[in-house]
């Protein structure tokens, strides 16, 4: 079942938007992690492989923070060695400090991502760091990994509001951000950790980078303002979106963050502004049906639920 066959209408592209979005699909990693019955392997590699069957091209699989503080990705290794890897898909994997990127390198990857905060009372509750020293663990990181010839994405937490801090300026923000950038990550992923963000805040804070060409956006929705906060990052020149298939995730580290923007609730916006993706809408509602399944409850995905029923 294609985009056409569920009533999208035809592609006509919007000004103003890039022609083309890189769907970073979080699912198997950020939407897994704070399950409380742990998904087998099995599952989690069909869903993987069920993923990139419907066209989604960078999958993070999986992350290699300690088994203690999420049991849910404690098979990381299990999990790479029995993976199916695609012509075409990168599988991205989270590591959190030098012992979790000397794990991925035994395991074989080549891409990596770093997990800092904008904040320092998130880094503190997250990384066991403050906002300062956070920097100084994650810079040998980096430098090392691309050493090594991996690619390194550096996501940053609490961009647009903290549940302990509030509002968090954009500058405080852009000079995070930017060191990350600094030590050699490619991209940055600027996260709306607990779903606060509004529109005007979006743009503000993209605007305040300058150079957007390695900025990335992960919006989860507990206010609703996913969707319309990806269309503000659009417009104002990303082109790189997380989302999770089916809407799953939350963060284990901030109780007030519910699930990620669904895939394909992102993929029914693009489909109607004329945004490329190259995801087939159909099968993936498919997967998010069955790992609903896998799950014992229903997607949160208004997509999901509209198509499948």
């Amino acid at each position: 079942m294609g985009a056409r066959e569920v009533g999208l209408p035809e592609r006509v592209p919007a000004a103003g938007l890039p022609p083309r979005v890189e769907i970073w699909e979080v699912g198997p990693r950020d939407g897994l992690q704070n399950e409380d019955s742990v998904v087998p392997v099995e599952v989690k590699l069909e869903f993987l492989d069920r993923l990139a069957g419907a066209g989604l091209t960078t999958l993070e699989a999986t992350s290699f923070v300690h088994p203690k503080w999420v049991p849910q990705l404690a098979d990381a290794e299990q999990l790479l060695a029995g993976l199916d890897r695609r012509d075409g898909v990168r599988y991205p994997v989270l590591v959190p400090n030098d012992r979790g990127l000397n794990r991925a390198l035994d395991a074989g990857v080549d891409h990596i991502a770093i997990f800092a905060s904008a904040t320092d009372t998130f880094a503190q509750r997250n990384l066991n760091s403050t906002f300062e020293d956070q920097f100084a663990m994650f810079e040998p990181v980096v430098t090392r990994a691309r050493k090594e010839g991996l690619e390194v994405r550096g996501y940053l937490s609490m961009c647009f509001g903290d549940p302990w801090e509030g509002v968090v300026p954009a500058e405080q923000v852009v000079r995070a951000g930017k060191r990350l950038l600094d030590f050699g990550c490619s991209q940055l992923s600027l996260g709306d950790t607990i779903g606060v963000a509004t529109t005007n805040q979006v743009t503000r804070l993209i605007e305040a980078f300058g150079d957007k060409s390695a900025l990335a956006v992960h919006f989860h929705d507990t206010y609703g303002q996913a969707l319309a906060n990806t269309e503000a990052a659009l417009r104002a020149g990303v082109s790189t979106v997380d989302s999770s298939a089916g809407g799953l995730g939350g963060c284990p580290y901030a109780e007030s963050a519910t699930g990620n923007l669904a895939t394909e609730d992102l993929v029914w916006l693009l489909e109607g502004l004329g945004v490329e993706h190259g995801v087939d809408l159909g099968k993936l509602v498919e997967t998010s049906v069955w790992m609903a399944g896998q799950l014992g409850r229903p997607s949160p995905s208004r997509v999901v639920n509209a198509i499948a029923g």
